[in-house]
């Protein structure tokens, strides 16, 4: 199975600062960006191993059929 991502980011850098800041934590813009990069690339690595567990418990009641 193969995995399509968007490169759309439907969070802005400043956006994240006011976000963070209504929780009381103070970040910079360039910090925001690096936050938000963490965020998306772990979000894709969280989906696509997902989806290999779900392609495995399909392959695996397949086989069982």
């Amino acid at each position: 199975m193969q995995i399509i991502y968007s490169n759309k980011r439907n969070v802005t850098p400043a956006k994240a600062v006011e976000i963070l800041a209504g929780y009381g934590t103070k970040v910079t813009l360039e910090e925001a960006k690096i936050i938000l990069d963490f965020m998306y690339k772990f979000g894709k690595l969280a989906l696509e191993a997902e989806f290999n567990a779900l392609e495995i418990k399909f392959k695996q009641k397949s086989k069982i059929r």
